[in-house]
């Protein structure tokens, strides 16, 4: 029978917000930090299955949702890299974490546990998320008839929000992500897909799509990791 999965909730400025749970019973509880923004969207599919296989080997995992992000009550525009590095440690506290694994821009929020073992796949830099998501904008208003430009879309993100790719990011996430690059916790692992990890680069797609076998790379390779690491 396929692992069920259960929902669990963490505490975070004065909200609960949802976190997806599989094998709840381990010893090893691994806490994923997903890509960011729409990145987040298209792989969501492909780390669920990751966390199926994992559950199937015996190690449970935690998928949590970010402030202001999928069901959350709160609203993205007031919060910021910062609060999302804050809202990761208090999901790790709470919820008994052992290990720490981040996608993408989940690297640039996972050093808030400093004391877990931490895993990290294609960490990407803040500028370069940054500028996927305003590419997408400029494309969007361009179909739409408007002429946007990179520079007027940062410069008004100075005062107010502005919406970049569906989400409405305030001034002080905006400012974060154009300089920010992913912090080196004491104990660091990174993957490199197409060489540690077998893949394609779902992040990427226009759609979200899964990949199994990319799942089923990530998940032996957690297990792998995470036993070595003090599971």
């Amino acid at each position: 029978m396929s692992p069920r999965p259960e929902y669990r909730t963490y505490h975070f400025a004065g909200h609960d917000e949802h976190v997806l749970c599989f094998g709840a019973g381990s010893s090893r509880q691994i806490l994923i930090i997903p890509p960011l923004f729409d990145e987040m969207n298209r792989c969501r599919r492909m780390l669920v299955q990751t966390m199926r296989g994992l559950a199937e080997r015996g190690v449970g995992s935690l998928l949590l949702d970010l402030p202001g992000c999928n069901e959350s009550p709160a609203e993205l525009e007031g919060h910021s890299l910062g609060t999302w590095r804050d809202a990761v440690t208090a999901a790790a506290t709470q919820l008994g974490a052992t290990h720490i694994a981040a996608l993408r821009g989940g690297a640039l929020i996972d050093n808030g546990a400093t004391d877990l073992p931490h895993w990290r796949l294609a960490p990407a830099k803040g500028s370069s998320l940054l500028k996927t998501i305003i590419r997408t904008r400029i494309a969007g208003d361009k179909e739409a008839g408007k002429a946007t430009s990179e520079a007027g879309l940062m410069e008004a993100a100075k005062t107010a929000p502005i919406e970049l790719a569906g989400n409405l990011l305030g001034p002080v996430m905006v400012a974060e992500l154009a300089s920010i690059e992913p912090a080196d916790p004491a104990i660091l692992t990174v993957r490199s897909l197409g060489q540690d990890i077998t893949g394609s680069t779902l992040w990427l797609r226009t759609e979200p799509q899964d990949n199994p076998a990319m799942s089923a790379a990530i998940a032996a390779d957690l297990d792998q990791w995470s036993a070595s690491c003090g599971g």
